[in-house]
This record gives C-alpha cells, sequence and structure tokens, in this order.
C-alpha cells in the first residue's frame, strides 16, 4: 500500500512508503516457501501486507496502489527550494583503512563523486588512501594525498578555493575534521559553505551531553546518562545511575573507548582510557540483553523525510553493530513497534535538521514497548552502506544531491528509472550481514570477546528468501574453510562461551545444540537471542540430522534435497554429511531438476515493472527474473575484506569491469562484500550478490553461459577456484590456471625457479619434524616456515630456535592441509623489493619497481614502500627487470603478478611471486593481456626519471584489539594503507606517517622508552640520534641499560617497570613523561608479562600514541 504525507507547511509534496515486509504478529515476518496463488507469479517466501493502521504520523493517507501513487508523484509540479550556488567543491576522505572505519566510505565517497560530476560540479578530494576506487582521477578533478588533519585540509580549502565542502562521506575523521575547521574560523574566512547536514547539527550529534540534552526537548528516551570529562566524575556518575554502566566516547568511531563497567575499579580503568581518547565520556545505564535495531533516514531541504530500510541485530544490544550478525528488515518487530521506531525517528531526525542521510541506533525492551535511542550517526557510515546494498536505494549518491538542494521528489530513482527517490523501499527478501573478523592473525594474548568497541575487519552480505538461506549463505562468504552452520569450535566452558560473545559465538550455538542438545530455551537464556532467530536456526539443525540419517547421495530424496537447497546449504556441505564429494551431489541435484533461479533486487519488490541488473540466486522460486542471452564476461571480486585483501582487490576489480565496457564487452561482477564500489549497481551491466565458491560460480557461468571469467582481480579468493573451475570446463581468461598453481604452490615455485636460474634461498620440501630439523640444521638458523594457497603471509613465520619448529609447522600445515609446507633458509638483514608488473603471453608489458624501509622479514603490506626506488643502481633496475621478464615467461603470464625479491650487496634472491596485483595503475593494460584485445606494445616505466617520491605507509588498528601484540613479521597485519607524495623522501614520509590514523609527535624533551634486540644495527644509531635530539632515554631491561651505556654521549636510566599492574604502569609513564616507546623486538612476547610486549601493547592504550618500531 502507499502513503500520502500532506506537509501543510510548504504545499503538497507526496513521498511514497512502499509495502515493508511485515505481518501483525510478533515473529512471523518471514515464512516458509509456499506456492504464489497466481501460477504466473514467482514463489514468495516473504509476506507482505498492507501498513498497519496505527503508527502514522498526522495527515497520512492510504492510497489503493503505490504504482498509482508514484505516477502522481511523476506528475506532480513540486515548489523548489533555494539551492547552494557552488561550482567547486571539496570532498574530506577517511583516509587510511582501520577498524571502524573501512571500504564503506570509498563507496559512499564515489557516489558523491558521481553525483556532483553529473550537476557540473568541479570535485576536489582530499584522501591519502591511495587504494581507493575514489583517488582515481576519472571521478576528482584533484585530487590531495595529504593526511586528514585540519592543518592539511585547511592548506587545501586555501589553495583551492571550493565555494563548498562535504563532511559526512568521510567517516569520523571528516566529521571531526570539518568539526575543528568550523571552530577555527577558516570556513568562515574562506567563505565555504558546510553542504547538507549543518555543523551545529554534527555537533550536537558528536557530543554526548547535547546529544541528550536535544532529544529530552521532544520527549524521545534516552537512556539515563551523565557527560564527564575526568575519572572521578565518572565514578560519581556511576554510583548515582548504578552498576552496572556502559561508557560511551565522544567524537569516536566503531565505540572506541567504550566498554560496560560492572564496579568501580572497571570503571576506573576503562574511563581512563576513554579520556585519553576523547575528551568527554558519557557515563549510561547498562541495557545489555535488549534488543538493538537501526533505522536509515533520508531527509532533504524541504523536510521529506523517509526510512530508507530498517535493520535488525541478532545478538542483542551490547555487542557493537559492527560486530553483530545483522538482518534487513526487522524479523522480530511487530507492526505497532516498527511504526513506533518509524515516528521516532522521523522526529529525532527533523528536530536535528540532518539534511541527507543518517543512521539512528535503538535499544528496545523485548519484554514491553520501553525504548531508548542510544545514538544518530548524522553522516554515512558502514551501516548505510549495508543498507544501501541491501535495499537496492543509492544513499549515498541521494545525500549527496540533496547535499545541493534537490529535493527527494524530483531525483529520480537511479536504479529503477521509473519512479523518484522518495519512496520506502520494500524488500521481498531478506538479507544477513556477519562481520569478519581476523583475530587469528593475532598474539594468542589477543582478547576475543566482542562488546561495544567494534573488533571486525570486514563484513559480508547474503541474501535469500529465507533466514536460513541467507545466514548459510553469509557463512560460507566470512570463510570459504566453512560450509554452512556447523560447529567449528569445541568451547572449553559452553556456558560462558554462549553467554560472554566472542568472534566464534554462532559456531558456539552450533556445538550447544549438535553436541549438547541445548534448547532454545536455555540458549535464549544464555545469550538473549531472539527465539525467533533460534528457531530458525533449528530448522537447519534438523535438516542436518535428515542428512546424517539419509547416509549416501541416491538417498536424498527430491523433497529433502529441496529443503536442504532452499535453507541454504550448500553440496559441498550436503556430500560431508552423506559421506560423498560434491561433484556427485551436483550432478544428483541436477538429476532432480533443483537448480537455482536468479532474481532481481528492483527496490520495489515488484510491486510494478522495474529493469535492473541487481541480481541474486535462491532456491524458494519459480521462475527466473531475467533471461540469459548477453554472454557476458564474469570479473570475480575479491569478496569480504579482510587483513591482506582489502579495498585495493575492490579497485582493481572496478578498474578491469569499466575496461572490459569500454573494450565493448558485456561484465557481469560477482562480489558480496556491501562496502565495496564493485557491488554498486552501476560499474557492470549484470551485478550478482552472490557467493564467490566454486558451487556459485559455475552456477552463474552456466546460466549465463559466459565468455570467460577473470580470477587474477580479486586477491586470493578467486586464485583459489581457478584450476578446478578450468578442470570443469569453465574458460578461464589471462593466465593458465595450471601456472597460477605452480606460482601458488611453494614446491612447484621453487622448481621451476631453479630451472630458470633465478636465485633464491635454500629451500626444500618437508613432511615431518625431522625432516624439518635436519635442513634448518644444515643451513642454519633462522628459517622461514610458508604454507602454500595462502593470503597475506598466514601461518608464515621466522624461526629462530629449534623448540618453535614444531608448533609453526603445525600452523602451516593446518592453514594450508592439501599443499605442502616448504621450509627456507630466511636471510636476515636483508632488503626487499617489491616488482609489480604486467605481461601479455609471457611477454613483459610494463612492471614498476618499489622499495622497502624495512628489511626482508616484515610482510610487504606491512612494510613502508618506496617508489621510484631511493638506493637502488641502474644495474640493479636492470637486473630486476631480467628476473621478471624470466618469470613472466616461465609461468607464461597473461596479466598481472607481483614479485618480493631479497637484496644483499652485491646478491639477489627471488623470495615470492603470487599472480596478483597489488592495487597499482596496471589494471587496464592488464586487462587487455587477459582477454587478448588491443594490447599495448611493452613500455619501461622505471626508466622516466621522476621529481617527486612516493611513500606507502600501512595502517594499523592495534587500539582495537586488546592484547594483540605489536608486532610486525611475515604475517600480514595491518587494516589499511596510506601514500603521500614529496619533493624528496623526508618529505614524502613524514606527510605519509602524518595519514595515518592516530599518529602524534612527542614532545621535545619528552622521555623515550627503548628496549628490544640490541644485537640489532639500528639500535645504536637510533639511541644517539633521540640523545642529540634532546630527548630522555629510559629502559627496563638491564641489558639494555648496559649497551646504552656503552654508546659514546648517551646516558639512559634504567627504571621500575611494573608488567602486571596497569594502574602503576601508567604511572611511570607520568612521572618520567614517556611519550614515545621504540621496540626493536625479534620476536613476539613469550607471555603476558613480557617486558617487551608489555611496553608495545601499552602504546595503544594510552592517551599518546608511541611509535613502536619493530
Amino acid at each position: 500500500m502507499g502513503l500520502l504525507r500532506l506537509n501543510p507547511s510548504w504545499g503538497l509534496q507526496r513521498c511514497f512508503q512502499a509495502s515493508r515486509i511485515h505481518s501483525t504478529a510478533r515473529h512471523f515476518h518471514i515464512s516458509c516457501t509456499r506456492l504464489a496463488p497466481s501460477p504466473t507469479k514467482p514463489v514468495r517466501a516473504v509476506a507482505r501486507s498492507a501498513v498497519g493502521s496505527y503508527g502514522h504520523e498526522e495527515g497520512e493517507h492510504v492510497l489503493n496502489s503505490p504504482s498509482e501513487l508514484a505516477r502522481k508523484i511523476s506528475a506532480k509540479v513540486l515548489p523548489k527550494i533555494p539551492r547552494p550556488d557552488v561550482n567547486k567543491v571539496l570532498i574530506v576522505g577517511s583516509g587510511g583503512l582501520s577498524i571502524g572505519q573501512a571500504g564503506e566510505f570509498d563507496y559512499s565517497g564515489s557516489q558523491a563523486l558521481k553525483a556532483l560530476r553529473e550537476e557540473g560540479v568541479d570535485a576536489v578530494l582530499i584522501n591519502p588512501n591511495i587504494a581507493t576506487w575514489q583517488t582515481s582521477h576519472q571521478l576528482a578533478s584533484e585530487v590531495y594525498f595529504l593526511p586528514i588533519t585540519p592543518d592539511y585540509v585547511a592548506y587545501v580549502l586555501e589553495k583551492e578555493r571550493p565555494d563548498g565542502i562535504l563532511l559526512t562521506f568521510g567517516g569520523q575523521s571528516a566529521l571531526n575534521v570539518g568539526i575543528a575547521l568550523d571552530k577555527m574560523g577558516v570556513l568562515d574566512r574562506l567563505g565555504v559553505k558546510v553542504l547538507g547536514t549543518p555543523i551545529k547539527t554534527l555537533e550536537v550529534s558528536e557530543d554526548r551531553d547535547l546529544f541528550v540534552q536535544a532529544l529530552k526537548e521532544i520527549d524521545i528516551p534516552v537512556a539515563q546518562s551523565t557527560a564527564v570529562s575526568s575519572v572521578n566524575d565518572a565514578l560519581a556518575a556511576a554510583e548515582k545511575i548504578g552498576y552496572p554502566v556502559i561508557l560511551r566516547s565522544a567524537f569516536t568511531l566503531g565505540g572506541l573507548g567504550s566498554g560496560f563497567a560492572n564496579d568501580p575499579d572497571e570503571l576506573r580503568d576503562l574511563s581512563a582510557k576513554s579520556l585519553s581518547l576523547s575528551p568527554q565520556v558519557l557515563i549510561e545505564r547498562s541495557m545489555k540483553g535488549w534488543k538493538e535495531l537501526e533505522y536509515e533516514v533520508v531527509r532533504d531541504a524541504a523536510d521529506n523525510t523517509i526510512i530508507c530500510c530498517n535493520m535488525e541485530n541478532f545478538d542483542p544490544l551490547g555487542t557493537h553493530t559492527g560486530d553483530s550478525i545483522v538482518v534487513a528488515p526487522s524479523q522480530t518487530l511487530p507492526d505497532d513497534e516498527y511504526h513506533m521506531l518509524r515516528s521516532a525517528a522521523l522526529k529525532v531526525i527533523r528536530h536535528l535538521g540532518v539534511v541527507g542521510e543518517c543512521n539512528i541506533q535503538y535499544a528496545l525492551n523485548p519484554n514491553s514497548r520501553e525504548y531508548c535511542v542510544i545514538e544518530v550517526n548524522a553522516r554515512l557510515s558502514r551501516s548505510s552502506a549495508l543498507a544501501s546494498k541491501a535495499t537496492g536505494y543509492p544513499l549515498a549518491y541521494t545525500a549527496a544531491k540533496i547535499a545541493l538542494g534537490h529535493t527527494l521528489p524530483e531525483l529520480p530513482n537511479a536504479v529503477t528509472k521509473t519512479t523518484t527517490a522518495c519512496f520506502e523501499p520494500s524488500l521481498d527478501y531478506i538479507v544477513t550481514k556477519i562481520p569478519k573478523w581476523d583475530l587469528a592473525k593475532f598474539s594468542s594474548q589477543v582478547n576475543r570477546e566482542v562488546g561495544s568497541s567494534m573488533k571486525s575487519v570486514g563484513e559480508v552480505m547474503a541474501i535469500g528468501r529465507t533466514f536460513e538461506e541467507s545466514l548459510q549463505k553469509a557463512i560460507r562468504q566470512v570463510d570459504p574453510r566453512w560450509k554452512g552452520f556447523e560447529a567449528y569450535v569445541k568451547p572449553e566452558d559452553l556456558d560462558r562461551a554462549l553467554s560472554k560473545p566472542t568472534d566464534m559465538r554462532l559456531f558456539a550455538i552450533a556445538y550447544a545444540m549438535f553436541n549438547k542438545n541445548y534448547t532454545v530455551d536455555q540458549l535464549h537464556d544464555l545469550t538473549k537471542i531472539d527465539k525467533w532467530f533460534l528457531y530458525k536456526i533449528d530448522n537447519i539443525v534438523q535438516t542436518v540430522h535428515a542428512l546424517k540419517a539419509a547416509g549416501s547421495t541416491e538417498a536424498i530424496g527430491f523433497d529433502l534435497m529441496k529443503r536442504a537447497k532452499c535453507q541454504g546449504f550448500s553440496d559441498s556441505h550436503i556430500a560431508d554429511l552423506v559421506s560423498s564429494k560434491e561433484d556427485t551431489v551436483r550432478a544428483y541435484r541436477k538429476s532432480l531438476s533443483i537448480t537455482p533461479f536468479v532474481k532481481r533486487i528492483d527496490t520495489l519488490a515488484a510491486e510494478f515493472p522495474a529493469h535492473t541488473n541487481y541480481l541474486y540466486t535462491t532456491y524458494n522460486a519459480s521462475s527466473h527474473d531475467v533471461t540469459f542471452d548477453e554472454h557476458g564476461t564474469m570479473v570475480l571480486g575479491s569478496g569480504v575484506y579482510r587483513i591482506g585483501s582489502s579495498v585495493e582487490f575492490d579497485w582493481c576489480a572496478v578498474t578491469c569491469a569499466r575496461k572490459l565496457r569500454e573494450m565493448g564487452k558485456r561484465t557481469i561482477m560477482i562480489n558480496y562484500n556491501p562496502e565495496t564500489v564493485s557491488t554498486d549497481f552501476d560499474e557492470a551491466d549484470r551485478l550478482y550478490f552472490e557467493e564467490l565458491g566454486y558451487e556459485r560460480v559455475m552456477d552463474i557461468y552456466e546460466l549465463e553461459q559466459s565468455q570467460g571469467v577473470i580470477v587474477s582481480v580479486g586477491g586470493q579468493l578467486p586464485q583459489n577456484i581457478a584450476l578446478r573451475l578450468k578442470h570443469n570446463g569453465v574458460s578461464v581468461l589471462g593466465t593458465d590456471p595450471e601456472k597460477i598453481d605452480s606460482a601458488e604452490d611453494r614446491h612447484k615455485f621453487s622448481s621451476i625457479l631453479d630451472s630458470i636460474g633465478v636465485d633464491q634461498p635454500e629451500w626444500t620440501e618437508v613432511s615431518s619434524l625431522e625432516a624439518a630439523k635436519q635442513f634448518a640444521s644444515k643451513v642454519g638458523y633462522p628459517v622461514l616456515i610458508r604454507p602454500s594457497y595462502v593470503l597475506s603471509g598466514a601461518a608464515m613465520n621466522v624461526v629462530y630456535e629449534e623448540h618453535a619448529l614444531e608448533y609453526n609447522l603445525s600452523a602451516a600445515a593446518d592453514v594450508s592441509p592439501l599443499h605442502p609446507v616448504v621450509i627456507t633458509k630466511f636471510i636476515d638483514n636483508a632488503q626487499e623489493i617489491d616488482v609489480d608488473a604486467v605481461a601479455h603471453n609471457g611477454k613483459l608489458l610494463l612492471h614498476a619497481v618499489s622499495e622497502h624501509v624495512e628489511n626482508a622479514g616484515v610482510h610487504s603490506g606491512d612494510a613502508t614502500l618506496v617508489l621510484p626506488p631511493f638506493s637502488l643502481t641502474d644495474s640493479d633496475m636492470l637486473r630486476l627487470k631480467q628476473i621478471a621478464e624470466k618469470v613472466a615467461g616461465a609461468f607464461e603470464i597473461s596479466g598481472p603478478f607481483n614479485m618480493q625479491i631479497i637484496r644483499k650487496p652485491a646478491d639477489e634472491a627471488d623470495e615470492e611471486a603470487q599472480l596478483k596485483v597489488l592495487g597499482y595503475n596496471f589494471i587496464d593494460a592488464a586487462t587487455t593481456a587477459i582477454v587478448g584485445q588491443d594490447v599495448p606494445e611493452p613500455v619501461d616505466a622505471m626508466a622516466e626519471k621522476r621529481d617527486y617520491t612516493a611513500i606507502k605507509v600501512a595502517q594499523f588498528s592495534w587500539t582495537r584489539l586488546g592484547g594483540a601484540d605489536p608486532f610486525l613479521g611475515v604475517e600480514m597485519a595491518s587494516t589499511g594503507e596510506v601514500a603521500s607524495f614529496g619533493r624528496d623522501i623526508h618529505e614524502a614520509y613524514w606527510a605519509s606517517l602524518l595519514s595515518t590514523t592516530g599518529f602524534k609527535i612527542p614532545r621535545p624533551n619528552s622521555g623515550v622508552l627503548i628496549g628490544g634486540d640490541t644485537t640489532k644495527p639500528e639500535m645504536r644509531i637510533i639511541a644517539k640520534t633521540l640523545t642529540d635530539l634532546g630527548f630522555k632515554l629510559y629502559c627496563s631491561s638491564p641489558v639494555v641499560e648496559e649497551f646504552l651505556k656503552g654508546i659514546p654521549y648517551v646516558s639512559a636510566k634504567r627504571i621500575f617497570f611494573p608488567t602486571r599492574d596497569k594502574r602503576k604502569l601508567r604511572e611511570v609513564f607520568d612521572e618520567f613523561d614517556i611519550e614515545c616507546v621504540i621496540n626493536l623486538a625479534r620476536s613476539r612476547g613469550k607471555d603476558a608479562v613480557d617486558e617487551d610486549y608489555v611496553a608495545r601493547r601499552y602504546v595503544f592504550s594510552t592517551r599518546f600514541s608511541g611509535v613502536a618500531v619493530m
């Protein structure tokens, strides 16, 4: 049904609210699959009812048909509002990807830039994140790779003199900078208009005290709370409110500095940390266990306001929404509660004066209608990206148009092309988001519990027509090793694992149901997860039991197979349950004529015709929404962002798809990451928001009768299935998958290098601990353990002593069980060099050489890279090119590839080559090489002399990962990267360092705590330089003290260093005014009281960000 809202203040405006998925009874919003009344209509797994007769705002009336309303809106002459007179606009980006602020801002910023370009507005961008699509010059006329700080943004404003500035597309970083510039008077002095949501609204939404006051003015409930700026005030506030309490830091993102405190001791420690990160903290009544819900709201300057999407957290309040499983639309709200929260959202956003898009979060008592507003993000956020991709409504694009003065009724729906933007999307499917944590990448001390401070590095989004289907698809998307809802963990304390959530709680629930026969009631009591979700999960459990009872593929009847596929079971999962093979199950399923159907996301739940290219597959249907006569080229995206595969691969996929379209080819993009530009509706001719596993890629390839599949622009995930795709008849474009396998398999790779005469460290393939010991004894420690087919150096380790050999070999075998483990001699103090290149049929077309600042032993993703190289001679460069030519020829490469090479004086050895690109501007050439069309002539890009230097620096998120050891090794740990340019290496390096989040400079004459391995040659130089600069040196180790005393003109004081008492440790740092820690460690801390580990860890838990040099 449609709704007509009359706004008497400025004339007739009509906004369309399409039917929301709901019924009037609690817990039954998504039903089991049933046949539609008409045989010509597709199967619907979702009940779509008329909007209830209560909960509407005054002036709303029901129309007979949404299509009737849409036609009236389209025909209506709308009153105009004054538009800002702008010709040039600065967009402030978000900087390097970090936990809490990731790729969603590349998506939102790119959409905003598209909107500006359409309006003929000159767009200028400041963003040092070189891996993003938005920093490509196709979108902005000028791109500044500079730090997102008030000083640097002010510099760009002075230089460019824009008329306006957009602050809501760059996350918390952009928002904080905008507020600071306003307070400094820079915006007024330069006459720069803040477009969209006003600064005052941004300040109110960020300042916890002002926010609470604003909501009280309109009688919107908020949790009992007090804003404080000292530890003593925090303790006093908690006594008044009553324990437990939650702390929320102002002006931070991703819940940084927040947490729950159950008593004064916990509050004292937590508030001290929170106040080191923010000047203000809100002490708030804890509502742990309540439901958490989110509404995405869009409002224009003429006060047209719509709810784009509402979402419900699977996990109850207490877990940050970024770390929660989320479903859209909400599933357990009855209609009256939905409209109660909807009306409150509209009231809040209007009162605050938001112009554009924002997100409002609620806590709802599951046993009553009591609710509280948790917070409002008056900007684009991670939830906005999810809502946009879940509904098909282009939120960021629309928000940018609104910021330029457009109203919702006059904006066309960019997706459907047949309606206006002034409507509320309707869904005939369910979306499930699951976060991606990479906590296993870090030391064993890392705290795996999830709470109010976000820890996940990415997220997946799965689309299905039942909750069971979308949940199981999402599980596989998070990690291809997981086949569905199964017990992948065996908790020692099961009840604690259920009541104290960790990154693996979903599988703890599986263990409880499969292995311990916990009931839904028991699970609800321990987890506070709504029983509706638990009953749906129990449906999966019952099907698992039924499949196990069948025992063989042939014993699975049509009904059971159909039931399993409708619940999201993969062929591989079914094969495991009946002791069969995936290909056998696949063939049997197809013999039963059980195949997936392709459905279209049109934002309108098929209320009336729309032609979108936004697709998904489901077994809960009876017909396709599209025809398959285009035979496009498939591009496999990178999937979920994780450490080692991030926004740079999305840049590659988007660039490849655009080049293919430019060459006149139809494109089919497959990806499931809602934070990406590649999943925008207009980046490919067809977008499948789908899994990237073998089964789904084969399904789509067969349906589309594709011309070929490109696997080399999406990182490790597509590479891993390339060989299997080829063996099953798929045309894999570019480098032969057999050659890819030779590069990924350590043994084959090393053998080929030997055959072409490329030097490499001594190596051997090992199958036993004894063989590894013999090899290490022969070549001498340290040695490098190297598994095959892994991303970002997973389970790769440098071993210095025999006692560590067994553990590291076991870890390598676990992470890559089907491929050999290779052990090589590790060369200490060697320099590492990156070579990125493109070849066609084994002939080198392009190459670039980057030099590492850190020695070999630090993963290239974590290393500082300099381009052009600063110390390589012409003969070095020639030899590197020759090695690249040999490798390209040996592997017959057609497309992009990357190599790391280690170099000692008068010696070079190739360390690793992987057929993938790391985000350099070679993808256009690589795409032509892959498809064999318009291939350019070879060019030596490194022969050109440049008058600038570019430096890439890694962005880490140690502050978020309590307990993680900030130590850099051969396994990657960074979550993002930034890069800046300079006239020389010093200027570029300084700008890059300042571009990383949280980097601060120690004050002159302050203290520096120095420690680590005194055998490292850098230690002496660092100590002497710091002394010359006037810093006071301190150490905690007698060995380091003795070493420093032996350096002329260097004095250092040894101090007492408490390793167990955080409060006393804080007092020591305060007493000696220590503002920087330099720790040249050789390996991770042995345990939680290791002095070097404690020093490194403390850096990221205090009011300063020290420099941990490792």
